[in-house]
């Protein structure tokens, strides 16, 4: 998400203070080629308190259109001047031990608004962590068909949020079914852009809007207790390992949700690595009952209806992964995406 050093409407402050009354317990500010020194850390207010940790999103600003977008976390040092060379940017955000995500995969244009597609399209760069599989504003930005229908869904921002695009998901696929490790995390992209509509006066989706919507959920080692630099490094591990799931917390609240697996001598969380042996049991638990699909590979293998707790032996290697979706605004709309469970003969 984006303050007022480089495109977004609000401060550091008025994300700390959004983030506090969504609920939040941390927040990653990232923007555009800069990397803000000084406000990272504990905000409290009361007996709620997030952290606030600082990133950038790295692109080649003499490039045009500006794609190839890449979030980068942890890595304490300024890297937008790598910016030209990608690969060689990842390499550095590795060797300082900084993580580095795709940014909105696909963001079509938007003709009516003169706005260029933004896609990633550097797909043969290696080792980056992962990519923002769920991307809020990119999602909204496919709507704009014109200033009608924009207008239309920025008055009703619940109309939005439906899931990832499936060429983003079919592209995470690919890359899983090839061998790669790739960490899916979901993000607001939020600017809180502000706009005159006539005499009204409209912020386009408020930052606490956006933080009740797609959330990357972790699943950390311990529970945070407001030591920064410990905290900071559950929460990279976490991200880093794909101890992850995207919910969309709009319809209902996704907290709850696990997906592990259980083997002869393991027992895993998604995002680690189980060996086969003679079988390996997945287990899904839900925060509700709702329609949950197991896939291997990028293929259903299995969907259960109103279900909250759903089990598969599977005796087959791979990689699975869980899609969950709810009826919600007059739509069945994606409600938790799971990181993968790879299984390993």
């Amino acid at each position: 998400m984006h303050t007022t050093y480089s495109d977004g409407s609000g401060t550091h402050a008025d994300i700390v203070e959004a983030a506090l009354a969504a609920g939040l317990d941390a927040v990653i500010t990232t923007d555009h080629n800069v990397l803000v020194k000084g406000p990272a850390g504990y905000y409290q207010e009361g007996d709620q308190k997030v952290l606030l940790l600082v990133g950038e999103e790295i692109h080649d600003q003499t490039a045009d259109p500006q794609k190839n977008h890449l979030l980068v976390i942890g890595a304490e040092k300024e890297m937008a001047k790598l910016a030209g060379d990608t690969q060689h940017l990842v390499d550095s955000i590795n060797k300082v031990g900084g993580l580095a995500f795709i940014a909105h995969p696909v963001d079509p244009a938007a003709p009516a608004f003169n706005e260029p597609d933004i896609s990633w399209e550097k797909w043969e760069v290696e080792n980056y962590t992962g990519i923002e599989l769920w991307n809020a504003m990119s999602e909204f930005k496919s709507l704009m068909k014109s200033w009608v229908r924009a207008a239309y869904y920025v008055f009703n921002p619940k109309l939005v949020g439906r899931g990832p695009f499936p060429a983003a998901i079919e592209r995470w696929d690919q890359l899983l079914v090839a061998g790669k490790r790739v960490v899916a995390v979901g993000g607001s992209d939020a600017h809180a852009f502000k706009v005159s509509l006539g005499p009204i006066q409209k912020t386009v989706f408020p930052y606490k809007f956006h933080f009740q919507a797609v959330n990357t959920h972790l699943i950390i080692d311990e529970p945070l207790n407001g030591e920064l630099n410990r905290d900071r490094k559950l929460i990279l591990r976490a991200l880093a390992e794909g101890h992850a799931f995207i919910g969309y917390d709009l319809p209902a609240k996704t907290e709850g949700f696990r997906f592990t697996a259980q083997g002869k001598d393991q027992s895993v969380w998604m995002g680690d690595e189980i060996t086969l042996d003679k079988g390996v049991t997945l287990q899904i638990h839900l925060p509700q009952r709702a329609e949950c699909r197991l896939i291997r590979n990028g293929q259903v293998i299995k969907t259960w209806t109103k279900r909250e707790i759903c089990s598969f032996i599977t005796s087959e290697p791979g990689t699975f992964r869980v899609e969950v979706y709810l009826h919600y605004m007059g739509k069945k709309r994606a409600w938790i995406i799971s990181n993968p469970i790879y299984v390993r003969v």
